[in-house]
C-alpha cells in the first residue's frame, strides 16, 4: 500500500513538471533572449572602451576601472534577473512607495552633509567604495509612479487628473533642478511627454507643455542657476564656428573640438583597439563618461560605432515591441517610458561627442562608466522582461 501511495504521489509529481514545461502561458517560456543578449553584448563593450580609456597608455596597465564595470554588470545582470521573474503587476499597488522613496532620495542629497558635490553638482551620495547618484534611480521611478497612477485612471482624464499626473512627473524634474542638473532633467521632459502622449492626454495640453518647456529652459540658461562652464556647455554647440569670448567658453569647446577630433581619426575602421592617439592621450574630457562615444569612434572607427548604436538600436526595439505586446495599460506605460529613457540618452550622449547637441553629461546606456546609470538600465530592462514574459498569462 505504501508502495503504492508513493508512485502516485511521485508519478503525480512528474505530471505537474510535465505540465509546468508544456504551459503555453509560463512565463519563463517567454523570456525575450534577443534582449539579453544585446544588453549584455552592449555592456561588455562598454567595459572594454572603459578599460581603454582608464588603463593609460604604457604597462603596468590600470585595471581597476574594468574591475568595478564587470562587478557593476554581474550585479545588474542579477537584479535584472530577479526583476524578470518578479510579476510586474504588483508593483501598481506598490508604486507609491517606489515613487516616495526616490523623492526622498531626491531631497536628502540636496542637504549638505548627507549629500556630496561633485563638479558643481550636489547629486550624489557617498557611499563606501561607491557613488549612488539618485538622479538615475529617480528616472525609473517616476515612470512607475506614472505608470501606477494612469493605470488607475484607466484612459478616463479629467483636468484633475491631468494635473495629477504633471505633479507626479513635474516634483523629481524640480528636484533634480536644484542640483543642478539640467541633463537628467531634459530627458524626464523627454520621458514625461511620452507618457502623457501614450496616457491620453489631449494633444492641445501637451502643445502648452512643450512651450512651457521651452520657456523654462530659457529662463533657466540666463536665471544664473546653472554655473557659468555649465552654461559654456550646453550652447557651445550652437557656437562652434564663432570665436569664443570667454576662457570658459574657450575650455568648452576645446573639450568639443577634442572629441570630434577622436571621432574623425577613426575613419572606417578605427585605428584599433588601445591604439587611438587621442584616448591613449587623454585629451578627450570625461573618456570614460560623458565622451566614451569618442573613444568607440576613434579606435573602433564608423563600423565598430555603426555596430554598437546597431545593438542599442535593437535594444530600443525589444523594448518598443514589449510595450505592443503588454496585456495591460501599466505595462505599456512603463515600457514606453523605458524605451524613451534609453532613446534619448542614447541620441543625446552621441549627438554631445559629434557636435550636434549640447553637452549635458548624459552617460551613453550600457555603455558609459558609472554604476548608478548602469544597475538603472539593468533594472529598467528586467522590468521590460517581466511585462514581456507575461503577455499570455
Amino acid at each position: 500500500m505504501a508502495a503504492t501511495y508513493r508512485s502516485s504521489r511521485f508519478g503525480t509529481g512528474r505530471e505537474s513538471l510535465a505540465n509546468w514545461r508544456s504551459n503555453p502561458a509560463s512565463p519563463t517560456r517567454h523570456i525575450d533572449l534577443v534582449l539579453v543578449i544585446a544588453v549584455f553584448g552592449v555592456s561588455l563593450l562598454g567595459a572594454l572602451m572603459v578599460y581603454s580609456t582608464t588603463r593609460g597608455p604604457e604597462a603596468p596597465y590600470d585595471r581597476s576601472y574594468l574591475v568595478r564595470v564587470l562587478m557593476f554588470v554581474a550585479l545588474g545582470g542579477l537584479i535584472m534577473g530577479a526583476l524578470a521573474l518578479f510579476d510586474y503587476r504588483k508593483l501598481r499597488d506598490f508604486w507609491p512607495f517606489i515613487y516616495g522613496a526616490s523623492l526622498f532620495m531626491l531631497i536628502a542629497v540636496l542637504i549638505p552633509g548627507v549629500g556630496s558635490r561633485t563638479k558643481g553638482t550636489q547629486g550624489w551620495f557617498q557611499l563606501p567604495g561607491f557613488q549612488l547618484q539618485p538622479s538615475e534611480l529617480a528616472k525609473l521611478g517616476m515612470i512607475i509612479g506614472f505608470a501606477g497612477l494612469a493605470s488607475q485612471f484607466r484612459g478616463d482624464l479629467d483636468n484633475a487628473r491631468v494635473i495629477m499626473l504633471l505633479g507626479i512627473c513635474g516634483a523629481p524634474m524640480f528636484l533634480v533642478l536644484l542640483q543642478p542638473d539640467l541633463g537628467t532633467t531634459l530627458v524626464s521632459v523627454a520621458v514625461s511627454f511620452a507618457l502623457l502622449l501614450v496616457a491620453g492626454v489631449p494633444g492641445r495640453i501637451l502643445g502648452g507643455l512643450a512651450l512651457a518647456a521651452i520657456l523654462g529652459t530659457t529662463l533657466v540658461l540666463s536665471s544664473g542657476l546653472l554655473k557659468e562652464y555649465q552654461v559654456a556647455r550646453l550652447t557651445t554647440y550652437v557656437r562652434q564656428d564663432q570665436q569664443a569670448k570667454t576662457e570658459t567658453d574657450e575650455k568648452a569647446r576645446f573639450n568639443l573640438e577634442q572629441s570630434k577630433a577622436a571621432i574623425g581619426a577613426g575613419g572606417m575602421w578605427g585605428q584599433g583597439l588601445f591604439q587611438g592617439k587621442q584616448t591613449n592621450g587623454r585629451f578627450v574630457p570625461e573618456q570614460r563618461t560623458d565622451f566614451i562615444f569618442s573613444a568607440v569612434g576613434e579606435q573602433l572607427g564608423f563600423v565598430g560605432s555603426s555596430l554598437l548604436l546597431g545593438a542599442l538600436g535593437v535594444i530600443v526595439w525589444r523594448v518598443w515591441r514589449a510595450a505592443q505586446l503588454a496585456r495591460d495599460e501599466f505595462g505599456t506605460l512603463l515600457c514606453t517610458g523605458i524605451m524613451v529613457m534609453l532613446l534619448v540618452q542614447t541620441f543625446e550622449n552621441v549627438g554631445m561627442a559629434m557636435g550636434i547637441m549640447p553637452i549635458t553629461g548624459i552617460p551613453l546606456p550600457f555603455v558609459s562608466y558609472g554604476g548608478s546609470a548602469l544597475l538603472t538600465m539593468f533594472a529598467s530592462m528586467g522590468l521590460v522582461l517581466s511585462v514581456h514574459m507575461r503577455r499570455f498569462s
